[in-house]
């Protein structure tokens, strides 16, 4: 897979609710929310284009039939447990940064689809994330250059790709972090 960043697309907002509704129709109670997270999820913000969608679900112990309904509506379900990237001083139990993960069906729009545990570091971490820089212009332009300049130089390695990005998120979150002692209210469900 070769990583491609495009320009900032309108349509992407428009796109999630789609996909929203149908993995509201997979999950129904099940979804505590449903959100747009990821690049694809601030206006202005150069990406790759697919739209990351966070799934916050009371347990990763989902029902057996949830790879089936979501297969029904164009969406794989991966058997294992994922972990994501823990950021620096974060508390590294695994249990706080494990997720389910989806992907669209070829041929449909390309979502990539995150069921995290309700309340947990990682199911707060994009949102904050995306937050933060939906409030700060400044460090959209340079997010989006940095992704830019590193795909140009490792399109075809994810791994180096990655490498460098991820470091560069806990930065962001970091500053993110800074400013949501002000300026964010976590509306986390009870």
């Amino acid at each position: 897979m070769s990583i491609q960043i495009v320009p900032p697309r309108p349509e992407w907002a428009t796109e999630f609710k789609v996909i929203s509704e149908t993995l509201t129709e997979a999950f129904g109670t099940l979804a505590v929310r449903i959100e747009h997270i990821g690049s694809t999820s601030v206006p202005g913000l150069a990406a790759k284009d697919i739209v990351d969608v966070q799934v916050s679900v009371h347990s990763l112990d989902l029902p057996e039939d949830i790879s089936t309904r979501l297969s029904r509506l164009g969406f794989n379900l991966f058997e294992n447990i994922w972990r994501d990237h823990v950021p620096p001083n974060e508390d590294p139990n695994p249990e706080l940064w494990t997720k389910r993960y989806a992907k669209s069906m070829a041929g449909t729009r390309a979502a990539n689809v995150h069921i995290r545990r309700l309340g947990t570091p990682n199911e707060r971490y994009p949102r904050l994330f995306r937050d933060y820089l939906r409030a700060c212009p400044a460090a959209v332009a340079t997010y989006a250059l940095i992704k830019r300049e590193l795909a140009a130089r490792h399109s075809d390695d994810l791994d180096a790709y990655y490498a460098i990005k991820d470091p560069v998120c806990d930065l962001i979150i970091g500053a993110a972090e800074q400013w949501a002692v002000e300026h964010w209210i976590d509306q986390t469900p009870q």
